[in-house]
């Protein structure tokens, strides 16, 4: 049964009481978190009544959150055992949940240097494909998009910054015209929502930041493949780079 949404008599859905999609919401949470953090280990066992006892939801609830981390790869249930915690290589990664997790987590340097990673693999080509595929419109909004950029960041207005630096990966993604580079705009929109909200991006974005997102956009517009995937490259560097510094300070071996 979808979450929120239970049939009514006469069979069309109904939605579920606030109180019980926000009871579902602190369940689920709290869950995940445990699970990402490492305080619910693999091979554990999950029991549906000291659940509800511990969390005071009703069954109902309970199910349903255990559905949510079963599609998550997170649990499995067994018969004549009960609900086990699945190991880290089950989980689905790709879930932005799963991700924010992860990163309100222990485990947020080895998440912070994954996604950091993919980002790498993927971006530099997605702005090479977005520079032959981008219409006028495409390319100019990504213009604008890097000016409001400079402007913010040298404000160090965090917040607006944010949201233009999600918006402009999000617009490269989409201008690749590959759907499932698009598909990837969450992931990399967690990952820059988690660095901000656990203090792990500078006050003021570094200048050359500011510069390489004007690069690549420039590129765009210009058509020059090339010199928008050299662009995108040196800016995922420099976030490697600001993530190295995180990794020794968490005491994290270089790969």
């Amino acid at each position: 049964m979808i979450s929120g949404v239970e049939a009514s008599a006469s069979g069309a859905p109904v939605s579920a009481a606030p109180a019980e999609t926000g009871l579902h919401a602190r369940v689920l949470e709290h869950l995940g978190t445990a699970i990402c953090g490492g305080e619910l280990t693999p091979g554990s066992v999950l029991n549906i009544d000291d659940l509800v006892d511990r969390y005071a939801v009703s069954r109902s609830v309970v199910r349903e959150v255990l559905r949510v981390l079963a599609s998550m790869g997170f649990i499995e249930t067994r018969r004549r055992v009960g609900v086990l915690i699945r190991p880290a290589g089950s989980w689905n990664v790709f879930d932005p949940q799963v991700i924010r997790w992860r990163l309100a987590s222990a485990g947020r340097m080895a998440q912070l240097r994954s996604i950091t990673e993919l980002r790498t693999a993927v971006e530099p080509h997605a702005a090479l494909l977005a520079a032959t595929r981008a219409s006028h419109e495409e390319a100019s909004d990504l213009i604008g998009l890097a000016a409001k950029m400079w402007a913010a960041g040298k404000a160090g207005d965090e917040e607006r910054f944010l949201s233009l630096d999600i918006e402009f990966h999000r617009r490269v993604l989409h201008a690749s015209g590959n759907e499932m580079f698009l598909r990837l705009q969450d992931l990399i929109a967690e990952v820059l929502t988690g660095r901000h909200k656990h203090h792990l991006m500078p006050h003021h974005p570094h200048e050359q930041a500011l510069q390489l997102h004007a690069e690549v956009a420039q590129a765009i517009q210009r058509h020059d493949g090339e010199r928008a995937r050299r662009a995108m490259v040196q800016l995922m560097e420099q976030a490697f780079d600001e993530m190295r510094s995180l990794w020794e300070q968490a005491g994290e071996p270089e790969r």
